[in-house]
């Protein structure tokens, strides 16, 4: 079996970090409580360069950041589109981004899985968090093309939870009251060390291959 999918294909070989983020800029991640992640992204309908420059500042702040994945709303860009450098539960990598993403759960011969779950805009806090073992997301590439992504385990929970992103929706609205407080005060108590972190991995320019929960980094 392959070991790397790329937007969704297997790939012979396949570098360490994508090389989108090599062009791309790191850009300023988003908090929870702050607008653009609380409401649905708008459509993409334009295709060119500036939307490619997009998909390469969000590979590298992803990186620069450690997380697995990483939707535009959370560079402060409403729009339906996230990026991903994750792991299936069998180690499978898969990279790529999806532009307008729809999620397809399958209503049969699915389980549901409870697991720590992490947000780049929720700095410092893991939850557990019930998603479905498999995903399909359906969408197209930076260049209109359509694309169809699966995903199982730990890789699914990624696609779920950017495609929630898109949506305008964060991890934390899917806890109960009790559940979302403890994770605020994991946040209060985490989330200097979590941005000293980032901040020396911009100093250095280190990338670092994600290692954390699905789109999260720690």
């Amino acid at each position: 079996m392959p070991r790397v999918f790329v937007q969704g294909s297997p790939a012979g070989h396949y570098p360490r970090h994508a090389p989108e983020a090599a062009r791309g800029a790191v850009r300023r991640v988003t908090e929870v409580g702050e607008e653009v992640l609380h409401k649905p992204c708008r459509d993409v309908t334009e295709f060119g360069p500036d939307l490619a420059a997009l998909v390469d500042d969000m590979f590298r702040t992803m990186y620069v950041a450690e997380g697995a994945g990483l939707a535009a709303n959370q560079v402060g860009v409403g729009l339906r589109l996230f990026v991903y450098d994750c792991p299936d539960d069998d180690g499978v990598r898969h990279v790529g981004h999806i532009v307008n993403p729809v999620l397809e759960t399958p209503t049969t011969g699915r389980r549901l899985l409870e697991e720590g779950e992490g947000c780049l805009s929720v700095p410092g806090a893991v939850m557990a968090v019930s998603r479905p073992d498999r995903a399909v997301v359906r969408g197209q590439d930076r260049d209109g093309e359509p694309v169809v992504v699966e995903g199982t385990g730990y890789f699914a929970r990624c696609l779920a939870h950017e495609t929630d992103h898109t949506d305008g929706y964060v991890y934390l609205d899917r806890l109960a009251k009790r559940d979302k407080k403890d994770a605020l005060r994991q946040m209060a108590d985490r989330r200097d060390a979590v941005y000293a972190r980032r901040a020396a991995n911009v100093a250095a320019q280190r990338l670092v291959t994600p290692s954390g929960p699905p789109c999260s980094g720690r």
